[in-house]
C-alpha cells in the first residue's frame, strides 16, 4: 500500500527561540520543564507518521496534546520547528508560495470544527467556493456545488444562509465545499465535535458512506475514542506533543501500550469494537457457522449460541476461510485484561 503523505521527525516549538529551545528539547526536557525553566511550549516531539492512501488516519488526544497543531502542517498553516512532511513524495515545506498555493487549492480540502462558513452567503454559494477559488466558471462551480450539496442531503437548502441551518446542516455544507473540489486529501479538525451526539453519528455515517464510493486519504482528528475506533482504519493517540501509540482500531484495543491507552479504552464495549479476526486461530479443523473477519464479538457469540457451536469458520470478503473462532476465548476478550487494570492510571 503507498503511502499517501509522510511525516518525519516532526518538531514544533512556539516562542522566541525555537530553534534554540530545541537544544533542551534534544537532551530530553519535558513539555513542563521547557515551559517552566526557558519560557518555551513544545507542541510536537518527533512526529512520524506513515498515512496510506485511500485510508482513514485519526489523530486523537486529549486537548492540549498537539493533533491540531499537527494536522495544519500537512497544508502548512504552521510551519515546524524542525522535521519534514511529504506528500506524494514532495516536501511541502520546502514548496515556494505558488506551488504552496497550488496545492491548498487542488489537493487538499480542509473541513473545521467551528464549520468556517462565510455567513454573508447562501449555502450553494459556500458549496462552490473551493471551485471559485480554484477559478472555475460560476456556472460549472454551480452545478459541481449543487451536486454535492444534494449528495450530503441538504438539497432544497440552496438559498438558505448559515445562520438559517442547524448545526449538522451546517457541517454537511462544510463537508460539500471540501468535497466539490475533488481533492485528493481531506483534512478534518474535529468536524464533528461541536454536534450533538445523534447528529454525530449521521455525520460519521455521511462521510463513511462517502468514503466507500470515493476513497479518499483522510486524516481526522477527534477527541473521541468511539468516534475514532468507528471510522479510523489507522490511529495515532498523541500525549503532551509526542505520540503514545499507532496502529488500526484493533490493535490498541487489544493491546495497549500504557495505563494512558488502557485508561483511555476502559469503558468502552470491547464485544461491539472487537471482531472476531483479533481473537481467530489458525483453521485447522474449524467447524460450525461461517463468520466474516469484521463480525463484532458480540454477535459472534450469538450466532455460535444459536447454531449450538462453540467454535465457528471465520472467512475473508471473498468468503475464503482465514481461521477459526472459539467461544471461549471470544469470551474472554470481551472481559478487560489482566494486564490493563494493572496499569498505572494516566493523571
Amino acid at each position: 500500500m503507498t503511502d499517501k503523505i509522510k511525516i518525519s521527525n516532526l518538531y514544533k516549538v512556539f516562542g522566541k527561540n525555537p530553534t534554540g529551545a530545541m537544544d533542551h528539547v534534544r537532551k530530553g526536557a519535558s513539555k513542563q520543564e521547557l515551559l517552566d525553566n526557558h519560557g518555551h511550549v513544545l507542541g510536537l516531539r518527533d512526529i512520524n507518521i506513515d498515512i496510506p492512501e485511500r485510508q482513514i488516519q485519526v489523530i486523537m488526544g486529549l486537548s492540549g496534546s498537539g493533533k491540531s497543531t499537527l494536522i495544519r502542517h500537512i497544508n502548512r498553516l504552521i510551519d515546524p520547528t524542525e522535521g519534514e512532511v511529504i506528500v506524494d513524495g514532495v516536501d511541502v515545506l520546502k514548496m515556494s508560495a505558488d506551488d504552496l498555493r497550488e496545492f491548498r487549492r487542488h489537493k487538499q480540502s480542509m473541513v473545521f470544527q467551528k464549520f468556517a462558513l462565510l455567513p454573508h452567503r447562501t449555502v450553494a454559494q459556500n458549496a462552490a467556493y473551493g471551485l471559485t477559488v480554484q477559478g472555475i466558471a460560476e456556472d460549472e462551480a454551480k452545478e459541481r456545488a449543487q451536486r454535492w450539496i444534494d449528495r450530503v442531503g441538504l438539497g432544497g437548502f440552496e438559498n438558505h444562509f448559515p445562520a438559517q441551518l442547524s448545526g449538522g446542516m451546517q457541517q454537511r455544507v462544510g463537508l460539500a465545499r471540501a468535497l466539490a473540489t475533488d481533492a485528493e486529501i481531506l483534512l478534518m479538525d474535529e468536524a464533528f465535535s461541536a454536534l450533538d451526539p445523534l447528529i454525530r453519528t449521521d455525520m460519521q455515517d455521511i462521510l463513511l458512506d462517502l468514503q466507500e464510493e470515493l476513497h479518499k486519504t483522510i486524516v481526522f482528528i477527534t477527541h473521541d475514542l468511539d468516534e475514532a475506533l468507528r471510522i479510523g482504519d489507522r490511529i495515532s493517540i498523541l500525549r503532551d506533543g509526542e505520540i503514545v501509540q499507532q496502529g488500526d482500531p484493533q490493535d490498541i484495543i487489544m493491546r495497549p501500550a500504557d495505563g494512558y491507552i488502557s485508561d483511555f479504552i476502559k469503558d468502552i464495549n470491547r464485544g461491539r469494537v472487537i471482531e472476531v479476526r483479533s481473537v481467530m486461530t489458525a483453521a485447522s479443523r474449524a467447524t460450525g457457522p461461517k463468520l466474516a473477519e469484521d463480525t463484532p464479538i458480540e454477535d459472534a457469540l450469538q450466532m455460535l449460541s444459536s447454531a449450538g457451536k462453540d467454535s465457528g469458520i471465520v472467512v475473508d470478503g471473498d468468503g475464503k476461510t482465514i481461521g477459526k473462532i472459539e467461544m471461549n476465548k471470544a469470551i474472554a476478550a470481551i472481559a478487560r485484561p489482566e494486564r490493563d487494570k494493572g496499569m498505572p492510571r494516566y493523571k
